[in-house]
């Protein structure tokens, strides 16, 4: 379940940044901050857990940045974070799943998760942060894009649509 979790989050995550990229840099320059802020905690936290669970140092001191990237270097880093996740969900062997992974949280708070936790950790996080940035969208006038579960696998397998 959890590669086609993931294989869900890209394609959510694509339909987001193409509703994104319809942003005026100039009228909607408020939506775009916002957004280039959600997209930059959000992939700080899949950064994070991505060295968790590989046991390296945590790249990042804080959940976010005072400085923001610009949006193009968010896409490149949601891309290959997506792609990570997706192919560390598809190889992760069975038995590995309910491993413990002690940690310390970017606010200093001690930590433990399985790594099946872990990745719906991740899941679910985008989850939220895709549905404020949608609502930032439609503040801007912007739309919305459609990403919810339902519509991706009638979309990835348009014969459900069937009888």
């Amino acid at each position: 379940m959890f590669a086609h979790a993931f294989a869900y989050k890209q394609w959510a995550d694509q339909r987001t940044l193409q509703a994104v990229a319809t942003l005026d840099a100039t009228a909607q320059s408020a939506a775009l901050a916002f957004v280039c802020q959600q997209l930059n905690h959000m992939l700080i936290v899949e950064e994070l857990f991505r060295a968790r669970l590989l046991g390296l140092p945590a790249p990042h001191a804080a959940t976010n940045t005072v400085s923001l990237p610009a949006l193009d270097e968010l896409q490149s880093r949601l891309h290959a974070s997506d792609n990570w996740f997706a192919d560390y969900a598809t190889t992760l062997a069975p038995a590995s799943r309910d491993e413990i992974i002690r940690f310390v949280f970017a606010d200093g708070q001690a930590g433990s998760m399985s790594r099946e936790e872990i990745l719906f950790h991740i899941i679910n996080h985008g989850t939220y942060h895709r549905g404020a940035i949608g609502h930032a969208l439609e503040q801007a006038g912007a739309a919305r894009p459609a990403d919810t579960y339902t519509l991706y696998i009638h979309a990835a397998e348009p014969q459900r649509r069937g009888d």
